[in-house]
């Protein structure tokens, strides 16, 4: 996955506890992380403390970085810091080729030319050092 750094961030950040920080330090390196049961096999995202299909504890793995969309909205609405200037904007839940559905934003298409079953290809953007947030474009 790319990672491409940011010199300067305007919008909010995530604040992470000890379960989520080590997706976004990955992301940071170049790697799309999702977790996986060891105990069942169970894949999830977003990163939690036990496995929601048997309560086991889930292990890190590394994703492809490549899916494609599985839903999607348009943002036309949204006066937060940063944001506002970037409507209207597509999010989408991204159903990963391993499978594990992920939530992220759109970029490098037009919003109208956004469509169910689109490939994607995640990359990521460096807000701070040893942190990237991922985002999505077309494949």
């Amino acid at each position: 996955m790319e990672v491409v750094k940011v010199e300067e961030w305007n919008k909010s950040l995530p604040d992470p506890d000890a379960t989520a920080r080590p997706f976004y330090e990955a992301a940071a390196r170049g790697e799309l992380l999702y977790q996986q049961c060891p105990r069942c096999e169970h894949r999830q995202f977003y990163p939690r403390a036990i496995c929601t299909a048997c309560g086991s504890d889930p292990e890190w793995a590394t994703a492809s970085g490549r899916g494609s969309v599985y839903t999607f909205t348009i943002v036309r609405q949204n006066y937060a810091k940063g944001f506002k200037d970037e409507l209207p904007y597509a999010v989408a839940m991204v159903e990963l080729e391993e499978g594990v559905k992920m939530f992220g934003r759109l970029t490098d298409c037009a919003v109208e030319d956004v469509r169910i079953g689109m490939p994607l290809e995640a990359y990521a953007l460096e807000v701070e050092d040893g942190f990237a947030l991922p985002f999505w474009r077309p494949a």
